[in-house]
């Protein structure tokens, strides 16, 4: 009986480890799945392939795109069309994270686009959560939801740039400025004692971008005479309007 009882554990010992990789193993073969699926998804974009979006899209699927416009089904495959001769695109999907329960699943990934325009080359990433539903024994996209991962733009050489006209503080509130200074060559900020500095980069004169993940545009007003009186922080759409402190 003891040596039934040691062999039973020996076996329950070596089985456990194969139980728990088979567990993992599972999801895996599902996330690779479903990974397949969108990438002739989205591989179907520059032929305007309707076919791949009809078999792949539910009936009710709801898309949002990186600018929140949300398309239905109908709407979506008959928005597809090849791209012109000039124009050419991929999307490599990157870091894939799946979680499943049942008949539905969601994709979390990374869409890593590259762009040709006309001889213009361009990279855009997009965080992208796909919203998974089996039917009928197929997996099929229910939803999905993009939004613009953001990345650094090309640097611009702005001509006649003076920093210098620029440096001081700018207040949206009695008790509450923002503290322009440069520091090894770099205009920037800070929003209150203590707090870090945030460079700013040229767009053109009067006008930059922040280098956070924002990227607002921060653009100086002038009064009739020349002199930095004001900035603007356009932040989503909407102004944030600061004067500048007098002396």
């Amino acid at each position: 009986m003891r040596r039934h009882l040691a062999s039973s554990l020996v076996f329950a010992s070596l089985s456990l480890p194969l139980l728990a990789l088979h567990a993992a193993a599972a999801p895996n073969v599902l996330r690779d799945q479903l990974v397949a699926i969108t990438q002739s998804w989205v591989d179907a974009i520059p032929t305007g392939r309707k076919d791949v979006w009809e078999r792949t899209l539910t009936d009710d699927a709801v898309l949002v795109d990186e600018f929140g416009h949300t398309l239905h089904k109908h709407e979506a495959v008959a928005s597809l069309s090849p791209f012109p001769a000039d124009i050419s695109g991929s999307i490599e999907l990157r870091h894939p994270v799946l979680h499943a329960s049942g008949d539905t699943a969601l994709l979390n990934v990374e869409q890593y686009e590259r762009e040709s325009f006309f001889g213009q080359h361009f990279v855009v990433r997009y965080q992208t959560l796909i919203t998974f539903v089996k039917q009928q024994g197929q997996w099929r996209i229910a939803g999905s939801a993009d939004v613009t991962i953001p990345t650094a733009p090309p640097k611009l050489q702005v001509a006649g740039l003076q920093p210098a006209d620029y440096v001081g503080s700018y207040r949206y509130a009695p008790t509450h400025a923002w503290t322009f200074s440069v520091r090894d060559h770099v205009l920037g900020y800070v929003t209150g004692a203590g707090r870090p500095f945030k460079a700013v980069e040229p767009i053109a004169r009067d006008v930059f971008m922040g280098t956070d993940d924002e990227r607002n545009l921060l653009i100086f007003r002038r009064d009739a005479a020349g002199h930095v009186t004001g900035l603007i922080e356009r932040r989503k759409f909407n102004d944030l309007r600061l004067r500048r402190d007098a002396g």
